[in-house]
């Protein structure tokens, strides 16, 4: 690989002209430390599965190296080892700094059309039961944690356009981690786009520095202040989450532990908030041993820590066996990463929660929940409901059960 300069960000457009020149088909990211609007495609990268795209990269960039001003791989990884990944060394790279302080202001209107006709799979009783089952798989030493997901199907009267959806994602959150990534299958009848705003920040890497901040253990926002507190202190007493978040936290330090010389891992979580939830968070901060290693990249960090428990379980095998037996459809490119990597290893790339998919008039979105020792299955019901709350009032759709109960 060659030297680290061409990844440090170079700012020289504002972050909401980025996001006005988002067109879908676009690569786009923004986070605390920037925003990133790629276009075009100099070459695909091919993957042969999980644990190989970063070796992909690696070459993708070197041979783009002396050719273009920016080499970098943009993209997203699905969920399972064999999912679809979506990777390209795009022809075109604009660099903008941190949202500045308007893009903060309000939101543009509703993004999604006015009538919907939704589909939740499973129906929101037979994911209940399906904790249930989880439950019982703990309680006989198959499983310490699974996370399970439940998906909702919209279909619009008129398509959806991606551009203000992708504008009220970054609008209600700047400082969350917004994207809009080309996923377009064969077959599908209109450009396919994941696009959304993940509050879990997988990996970072900057120089020699790396950080992850991963998040487990989760309680709906209230909006009201007296209450909100009252839940944040439940969420920082609750055992039962703090365990769930320990399994998470454990997994992503004896991952980057292989790769550290210096790692940082905090004695106890704190809780974070985003515009619908609040979160138990660790920020694990460490230095590479090798920054040069090119098994050491942005991408082959993500690539050893995922799936982390947060969006699987433990132990991973087994509860991704459990995911694929109980969740009715298939994630795709839910809980898998999203997010760039550069011609020095420098990147970023975060966990593909509060997103989904929109071809044309259809949404497809996922919402999941922790299933540990202790769980109570409507709670955990109610815990996605909380988590579709940022896509569909992004949609204009205000209410999750309003919107189930339509179905």
């Amino acid at each position: 690989m060659s030297s680290p300069v061409l990844d440090r960000p170079r700012p020289a457009h504002r972050a909401a002209d980025l996001l006005a020149a988002y067109l879908p088909g676009s690569f786009y990211f923004s986070s605390p430390r920037g925003s990133l609007l790629a276009d075009g495609v100099h070459s695909f990268v091919r993957g042969a599965g999980h644990g190989s795209h970063a070796r992909a990269a690696a070459e993708a960039l070197d041979a783009a190296a002396g050719v273009l001003a920016e080499p970098l791989v943009v993209g997203a990884i699905g969920f399972r080892p064999d999912a679809a990944s979506s990777l390209v060394v795009p022809a075109v790279v604009r660099r903008a700094g941190a949202p500045e302080a308007p893009l903060a202001g309000a939101a543009p209107t509703a993004a999604g059309p006015a009538s919907w006709t939704v589909t939740p799979r499973p129906a929101p009783d037979a994911y209940a039961d399906g904790v249930r089952r989880a439950l019982q798989l703990i309680g006989g030493g198959d499983l310490d944690k699974v996370v399970l997901a439940r998906c909702l199907e919209l279909t619009a009267d008129a398509p959806v356009p991606v551009p203000a959806l992708l504008a009220r994602l970054v609008r209600a959150d700047p400082a969350t981690h917004a994207f809009a990534v080309d996923v377009t299958a064969p077959g599908d009848p209109a450009t396919r786009t994941l696009v959304g705003a993940s509050p879990e920040l997988l990996v970072a890497r900057h120089g020699d520095r790396v950080v992850a901040n991963p998040l487990a253990g989760s309680r709906p926002r209230a909006g009201d202040q007296a209450l909100d507190r009252e839940r944040v202190a439940e969420l920082t007493a609750s055992e039962k989450d703090r365990d769930e978040h320990a399994h998470v936290v454990s997994q992503v330090a004896e991952v980057l532990g292989r790769f550290c010389g210096e790692l940082h891992v905090p004695a106890d979580p704190e809780v974070i908030g985003t515009p619908t939830m609040w979160h138990l968070s660790s920020r694990i901060t460490g230095r590479l041993a090798d920054p040069a290693d090119p098994g050491s990249s942005a991408l082959a960090l993500a690539e050893a820590l995922h799936p982390t428990p947060a969006v699987c379980g433990v132990p991973t095998a087994r509860a991704r066996d459990t995911i694929a037996a109980l969740e009715p459809e298939d994630r795709g490119y839910y809980a898998g990463l999203v997010g760039w990597t550069g011609l020095g290893g420098d990147g970023e790339w975060v966990v593909t929660i509060r997103s989904a998919e929109v071809c044309d008039r259809a949404v497809r979105l996922f919402a999941g929940a922790g299933i540990v020792a202790g769980s109570d299955p409507e709670a955990e019901l109610a815990e996605t409901t909380a988590k579709f709350a940022t896509m569909l009032r992004a949609l204009g759709v205000r209410d999750a059960a309003t919107v189930e109960g339509s179905a």
